[in-house]
């Protein structure tokens, strides 16, 4: 009997060779080279996705809006950019038990009260889905059920059902004939997410699959995984809480960094639609430490407050965050030392983004030196104060994006107080609201100190 022939692929980027080698000679990383099975040539099963083409000039295109198809669940249209395109497909991913599935099929089962919607389980049985619909009241009388996990009678059944929309749940149970090796494995998840792309291109099906995620938090298979969906969406938020956080991160047919906003209950993920009171603690009486800025999540502005605590160090000082970037509060405490003559380096400094929420962009700055600078003082910050800028090495403090959308959002809840960095004062005043525009960190320091 021939002996089976063994390559090994890499589960980052999908290079293949012929012999396990530390270094991946495709993407350069280490460790990544797993074996597998050779696969064998099954002939050209993309020749249809890419027909040959006229040659033509870009301005003779017709191009159309797209059309879009609303969930019926207001924030997970938002996080989709307005709702499903006809042809588009969708991955979602997320720790295991955070809510992918039950968001999908509430989603599902709102949809195929009017469209023709299919959900294919490759995880659970009928009978389990059917028990989790009962449980959410979920109207399912119209939802076509699919327990299976080979590809080619999934694609034959929706090439023979043609259903507007499509749930694969998950990628990686599926598996494919033409490849022997195990669900899972690079060479499947890439073999099955292709085909899946090729149809819905074909057919206009909106296809939307659920992904796995590594203990590092990123999707589990090959990379090109996100390269070939339209859009790709991760579920963020602690499986303790009760609140969840839908991240647009890629998208062909709207913007990125959209935010949807839910809480999980027993009748499933429900939307919030104020979302900034999940972020913002209630204090008795102001505290110091605390102090709220408004961030931008794609068009949403979002308040959050920010929470410092300045202890003496016994020993080495630790600088920890939760939610913020850890090398970026080491810059920004540089920065206070040299501009502001506030002194942390024998202190230990803790900064935590309140309500599980991940802040990325440098508008934080200037909210996480005030509330640095107030513990280390224990003198709170003046009430109903919202706060936002970056902060340069030079000390100057940068305009953030949008600054009148977030001011007017502030206003909205209650805020009187603004200190923002001069370039986004308003042109014209916001009613209730005290604009305070400063140019450098020491003159927002100085300011701080008047108000108090």
């Amino acid at each position: 009997m021939a002996k089976v022939k063994s390559i090994y692929s890499c589960t980052e980027c999908g290079a293949s060779s012929p012999k396990w080698q530390g270094q991946c000679p495709g993407c350069g990383e280490w460790n990544t080279l797993v074996e597998s099975v050779a696969e064998k040539a099954t002939g050209h099963r993309f020749d249809s996705l890419a027909p040959t083409a006229k040659l033509q000039t870009l301005s003779e295109i017709e191009a159309r809006e797209v059309d879009r198809v609303a969930t019926g669940i207001g924030e997970f249209d938002r996080a989709l950019g307005g709702g499903l395109v006809a042809g588009g497909v969708v991955l979602i991913g997320g720790d295991p038990g955070i809510g992918k599935s039950t968001l999908l099929l509430q989603a599902l089962a709102h949809l195929s009260v009017n469209h023709k919607a299919l959900y294919v389980s490759g995880e659970e049985s009928g009978q389990q889905v059917a028990l989790r619909a009962r449980r959410l009241s979920l109207d399912t009388r119209s939802l076509q059920l699919m327990a299976e996990i080979n590809l080619e009678r999934i694609l034959a059944t929706l090439q023979a059902e043609k259903p507007q929309f499509a749930v694969i749940d998950s990628i990686q149970t599926l598996w494919s004939d033409q490849l022997s090796s195990a669900p899972g494995s690079v060479a499947q998840v890439r073999e099955c997410a292709a085909q899946l792309t090729r149809m819905a291109k074909q057919t206009g099906i909106t296809v939307l699959l659920v992904g796995h995620v590594t203990k590092e938090g990123a999707l589990a298979g090959p990379r090109v995984l996100e390269h070939i969906v339209d859009t790709v969406l991760y579920f963020e938020g602690d499986t303790h809480s009760s609140f969840r956080l839908v991240r647009a991160v890629k998208n062909r047919f709207g913007a990125v960094n959209e935010l949807g906003v839910f809480a999980m209950t027993d009748k499933g993920l429900k939307g919030v639609n104020n979302p900034s009171a999940l972020f913002l603690s209630q204090h008795g009486q102001d505290v110091a430490g605390s102090c709220v800025m408004v961030t931008q999540e794609g068009t949403r502005p979002l308040l959050v407050e920010i929470q410092a605590l300045v202890d003496t160090a016994h020993g080495n000082p630790r600088r920890l965050t939760v939610g913020l970037d850890a090398q970026r509060l080491a810059m920004l405490l540089a920065v206070l030392h040299r501009h502001a003559g506030i002194v942390c380096f024998d202190q230990d400094v803790f900064v935590n983004a309140v309500g599980g929420v991940k802040i990325t962009e440098p508008a934080a700055d200037l909210a996480v030196l005030l509330s640095i600078s107030s513990s280390l003082k224990n003198k709170p910050l003046p009430s109903k104060l919202i706060v936002f800028g970056e902060v340069g090495l030079a000390g100057e403090i940068r305009p953030a994006p949008r600054g009148q959308e977030r001011l007017k959002e502030a206003a909205k809840l209650g805020f009187t107080r603004a200190l923002i960095p001069e370039a986004n004062r308003p042109k014209q005043a916001i009613a209730g609201m005290e604009v305070i525009a400063v140019k450098r960190v020491e003159e927002a320091v100085a300011r701080i100190r008047e108000l108090e």
